[in-house]
């Protein structure tokens, strides 16, 4: 058996791997860690409290849209298997789920609001927990960013106010630049809430062990927080804790229905999109906000990182229970500093676990990783979706 000290951080997905990186994935099987690194993944491998539940690492599979459900928004068999096979990390954020017709914004998107979904995700569920693993289903209304083609009533979209996003989404016609949407009433603003608060209920009927609210990447929640997006004259717009209103009463709704440890919530403070302007009262907003849901008591809140490091702090800060930190682009070697810092209670990934199913045992041996394959991330089947393989499948190999 070979071993090399120092080598192979996550490969890049941009080609240009070669005979030398094909040599290492088929041979080596570990690589040894430094003191410092043996330290640092040390802390990853400790249980921690999230809620009600005791995780068995601080290791967290980071919510991924996959586009694979059925139709009417039912997960299918292949995505009991795609999560269970990821059962070893602490906890399980999957993927973004929609809680009612409104709130689709893709097309093949899982939903968490009718019978059918509920008795889909049971299988989802049940198959984590038979393998030692937690799941929590994110919550996530794409406000704005849809198209009526990919929604099952095929209804103009609503948002906060009626501001176009700037981008494009894919509909069974192809590329379509998304439409203006409908700026919901108060009223419906409010009902928007309840339906938060049953989707969460549903989640929970089908065996999930909690919730994540997306709050982040500029879908509805996120909509509320920015100017940009939210030019709304009522109580849910203009101030501070006015923008910051519609988050805070999904939370209370959610945490009353199922309870608060159950719940957790996604923020992407300063998140770099060319339609979302949090304006530059934008870092206050979210200090208030993080302020006010911890009052809530929630299990955690998962901080997308965008740079602002002195917000970051202050968040820490702020925050009494958990929080799960995401560093987009992160390279492998960096992987557990969050955590050995204190900065983080957990760390979440996303594509490292979509690529590897055993990705906390590479970590533990310093193995290489599978790089993932980009032209499989939406729609399709078994390719690229729960058939990367594991380190006994390589050695077997």
């Amino acid at each position: 058996m070979l071993s090399l000290c120092g080598l192979l951080p996550y490969p890049s997905p941009a080609g240009g791997r070669g005979e030398f990186f094909d040599f290492i994935q088929e041979h080596v099987l570990f690589i040894p860690f430094t003191p410092f690194e043996d330290f640092v993944m040390s802390k990853l491998f400790d249980s921690v409290h999230v809620g009600r539940y005791t995780l068995q690492n601080r290791l967290v599979m980071a919510p991924m849209v996959r586009s694979r459900a059925q139709f009417d928004g039912t997960p299918d068999e292949l995505a009991a298997e795609y999560y269970s096979q990821r059962a070893s990390v602490g906890l399980i954020i999957a993927e973004g789920t929609q809680p009612s017709d409104d709130g689709q914004g893709y097309l093949g998107t899982s939903g968490i609001y009718t019978d059918a979904h509920v008795v889909g995700w049971k299988k989802v569920a049940d198959a984590v927990h038979a393998r030692g693993g937690h799941i929590f289903i994110q919550l996530m209304h794409t406000g704005r960013r849809s198209h009526p083609d990919n929604t099952p009533h095929h209804r103009q979209s609503v948002a906060p106010s009626a501001i176009a996003a700037e981008t494009k989404v894919f509909t069974p016609k192809g590329e379509q630049n998304t439409p203006e949407p409908r700026a919901l009433s108060t009223e419906e603003v409010r009902q928007t809430v309840q339906d938060y608060r049953n989707a969460a209920r549903r989640a929970i009927e089908a065996g999930a062990d909690g919730v994540e609210i997306h709050g982040a990447n500029g879908y509805l929640v996120h909509q509320f927080f920015a100017p940009s997006a939210n030019t709304r004259t009522d109580e849910y717009g203009g101030s501070i804790e006015n923008r910051a209103r519609f988050a805070i009463e999904v939370a209370t709704a959610i945490a009353d229905e199922i309870g608060a440890d159950r719940t957790g919530i996604r923020l992407s403070p300063g998140t770099p999109l060319p339609d979302i302007d949090e304006g530059v009262d934008g870092p206050d907003m979210f200090r208030y906000l993080v302020t006010e849901l911890d009052k809530l008591g929630l299990a955690y809140v998962h901080i997308m990182h965008h740079g602002n490091d002195t917000l970051l702090a202050d968040i820490r800060n702020l925050w009494k229970r958990a929080l799960i930190l995401n560093r987009p682009g992160r390279p492998r070697e960096q992987i557990g500093m969050d955590v050995a810092s204190g900065l983080a209670d957990l760390e979440s990934y996303g594509q490292m676990v979509l690529a590897n199913p055993d990705f906390v045992e590479r970590l533990k041996v310093n193995a290489p990783m599978n790089a993932p394959d980009y032209s499989t991330y939406f729609g399709g089947g078994a390719r690229g979706y729960t058939d990367y393989p594991a380190l006994n499948e390589v050695e077997r190999g």
